[in-house]
């Protein structure tokens, strides 16, 4: 038997903390997807970085391109305003054991804040775009924007698309496998997932990858 959620707010279903079901879909915590937890990187525009934690994102393209899109963007935030100003931005990767850095950069991030200084980040140059890296990613990605869209039309969220322009991987992660998966590699966030049961609410969760099979 499947439980069966629609796209009604299941009023037994329980918040972690008061604001969630105002921020987010009851239907992200039914299907507690992962995805890649990653820094977006941009410049504020009193000429500060600005480091943003973000998830909900996928990467893809063709031969003639390759992606970076960005659900679930907020439109209050700095970094969304700073891609529309700047029109780019870089998507840094780093291992689980900087997660706390990254944490501390959402408790300091006001306008006049250095965010780079609060995570304890080593701040370079991109090489392509106008936009800050974090030096101790592993991966980073410089991006110019291809498009915004408001997919629900409320004016709270955006999808941001940016156009892969170019991308420097850490030599210690350059061969394959080694060193992009486990502890050492991609952090991912797995979505509180609700008890559809009782309608408990759950914790969110960081995790690695663990590498099962080759196909």
């Amino acid at each position: 038997m499947k439980i069966e959620i629609g796209k009604d707010f299941p009023q037994y279903f329980k918040p972690l903390y008061p604001e969630e079901f105002e921020l987010f879909s009851h239907f992200e915590v039914t299907a507690g997807i992962p995805t890649v937890l990653f820094a977006i990187t941009t410049w504020k525009e009193n000429g500060q970085p600005n480091v943003c934690l973000h998830s909900w994102s996928c990467f893809h393209g063709d031969k003639t391109a390759f992606f970076a899109v960005m659900g679930n963007l907020y439109q209050h935030t700095h970094t969304y305003a700073n891609i529309q100003r700047e029109k780019c931005f870089c998507i840094n990767f780093l291992p689980i054991s900087y997660y706390d850095k990254l944490v501390e950069t959402i408790h300091h991030n006001d306008m006049e804040e250095d965010e780079f200084a609060a995570g304890d980040f080593t701040l370079s140059n991109a090489k392509t775009i106008p936009a800050p890296v974090i030096e101790e990613a592993f991966i980073n990605i410089e991006c110019t924007l291809k498009e915004i869209q408001d997919l629900s039309g409320a004016g709270i969220a955006a999808m941001v698309i940016g156009q892969v322009q170019h991308i420097s991987v850490e030599e210690n992660y350059a061969e394959g496998y080694a060193q992009r998966y486990g502890k050492e590699g991609f952090m991912m966030l797995v979505p509180a997932p609700q008890n559809l049961i009782s309608g408990e609410p759950n914790q969110s969760a960081i995790a690695s990858v663990a590498i099962e099979k080759y196909d």
